[in-house]
């Protein structure tokens, strides 16, 4: 390639990366993305404005005052909340205080949306960019110096450039913004609340509306009052879990943290994985109700229980309380492995088998099938786990939401162990031998969420909140662990129970 080649290869990437920057500037601050944040349908847009960069300003509606956050990034974030479920506005401000407790789902998801849409941007500015030169390329030598030379020196090419120029500034409108009420006036969240003891964390918080309002002063006083309490009982709890004494495993085990019935209460989320480092956990089980109603404004549940385990291997069921197909669907496209009636390959070489309960609904043939039981279901794994028995790839564990619907393939003696949830209790584990002589083991875990209701979230657990550790070798489940947290913070760790699995020749 000449020099001379190469100078003007040079001047269409630099003129195209210009290009390509100024259509991102364009594309990003026009961008708007509709997704569930803080339990409700919001509309997140960046904002290239210079008013407020690195904040993110929350917007959210006519009772409570707006709401303006530090992120750290180079750009503003506007976010304005829209629908949600509550059964009044306190509920929703405790919601609120609770979310901001254990926020790192929140800004997991925060953050997904914004690299996704600045993702979208940057290739549609790419393309965007590189139109112009293909037009010049297009229109070769000869019609470019008549355009440019002939027709843009007159008044008509100078209006038609004109023209093109304020239909290009029309559509941008970098001058629109979120308009200010004119008498607002941002204010730190310790000078609004002067007199009451503000968290640290909340002091470079600042909040916008009518600041003389005593109903907005009190919902935000109890807000801050519920975050501290939420915030001290998780916190100390997961700093307490790494004084817990816990089977550990040997060389060549592996250990699995298995979560069920949270309904909701993300401030589990990091004591669960607290107590799954302190065991030598690398993946989790999720046995599922990890919601109260398998609705969308409880995303926020899904977005931090991924959040907690985002680094681990991670399987996962719908229960019964995750009602229709949002939740499975969610799980799965946050990457985790959802079990929809086929045998796969589980942690530390070991077979699984799984199935949403019957009493929520979603992908698979089996839950297409309207009206089935938790017994039927029942009978649909045991042939499944037998086949692949008879096959030989035995499954070595059976992931079920409710016990009864593992109680065929022991009865069977198709599978090693049945892992459930459902009764918020703990049960087990419990030998069963089946009818070809072989032995397989129960063992249902407690609510990690401590659910008395199918609604979990608050200040603390309110009851027994628990979790599990299964540990494996070569496949095999060779024991399982029970860790419980009780309402006064309080630990209680149960002995570490080996499963002893024999066949009729053993």
């Amino acid at each position: 390639m000449t020099s001379r080649a190469v100078r003007i290869s040079a001047a269409y990437v630099a003129v195209w990366l210009g290009l390509s920057v100024l259509a991102f500037l364009v594309v990003l601050s026009s961008s708007t993305r509709q997704a569930t944040f803080l339990s409700h349908e919001a509309t997140i847009a960046p904002s290239l404005s210079l008013r407020h960069p690195g904040q993110v300003t929350v917007h959210t509606g006519p009772v409570l005052p707006d709401v303006r956050i530090p992120s750290g990034a180079p750009i503003a974030v506007e976010v304005t909340l829209g629908k949600t479920t509550t059964s009044s506005m306190e509920e929703l401000v405790d919601r609120y205080a609770y979310l901001a407790s254990a926020a790192d789902g929140e800004r997991e998801k925060l953050a997904g949306v914004l690299r996704s849409m600045i993702l979208d941007a940057a290739l549609r500015a790419a393309v965007l960019g590189a139109l112009p030169l293909l037009v010049w390329r297009l229109l070769g030598p000869h019609r470019r110096r008549q355009l440019i030379w002939e027709r843009i020196p007159t008044v008509r090419g100078v209006a038609a450039v004109l023209v093109g120029l304020a239909l290009a500034l029309a559509a941008w409108q970098p001058w629109v913004g979120t308009a200010e009420p004119a008498a607002a006036r941002w204010i730190p969240l310790p000078e609004y609340l002067d007199g009451v003891a503000v968290p640290k964390e909340f002091d470079n918080i600042s909040i916008r509306g009518d600041v003389s309002g005593n109903e907005a002063r009190r919902l935000i006083e109890s807000m801050i009052s519920s975050y501290s309490t939420s915030k001290k009982f998780y916190d100390d709890a997961a700093e307490r879990a790494d004084g817990l004494i816990l089977h550990q495993p040997a060389d060549g085990d592996t250990v699995v943290l298995v979560v069920t019935d949270r309904h909701d209460n993300i401030g589990m989320d990091a004591v669960a994985r607290a107590i799954g480092e302190k065991g030598g956990a690398t993946s989790v089980f999720d046995l599922g109700d990890d919601t109260s109603t398998g609705s969308s404004w409880e995303e926020f549940s899904l977005d931090s229980v991924t959040a907690a385990f985002k680094d681990w291997p991670r399987w996962q069921i719908p229960g019964n309380h995750d009602h229709g197909s949002f939740v499975g669907r969610t799980m799965k496209d946050d990457g985790w492995k959802v079990l929809d009636g086929s045998v796969v390959e589980g942690p530390g070489g070991s077979t699984l088998l799984g199935v949403a309960d019957p009493r929520s609904s979603g992908l698979g043939d089996w839950r297409d099938q309207k009206g089935l039981t938790v017994s039927e279901i029942g009978e649909k794994l045991a042939d499944a786990a037998c086949d692949s028995d008879a096959d030989g790839h035995r499954v070595t564990t059976l992931l079920v939401h409710d016990a009864n619907a593992g109680r065929a393939s022991l009865e069977r003696g198709c599978v090693d162990l049945v892992l459930a949830g459902h009764v918020h209790l703990f049960v087990g584990p419990d030998a069963v031998t089946g009818s070809n002589g072989k032995t397989g083991w129960s063992f249902t875990t407690g609510t990690t969420g401590g659910a008395a209701y199918a609604f979990a979230l608050g200040s603390k657990p309110r009851r027994e909140a628990g979790v599990s550790l299964v540990t494996y070798h070569d496949g095999v489940p060779i024991g399982v662990q029970a860790v419980r947290l009780e309402t006064n913070g309080a630990y209680v760790t149960d002995p570490w129970v080996p499963l002893t699995l024999t066949t009729p020749s053993s």
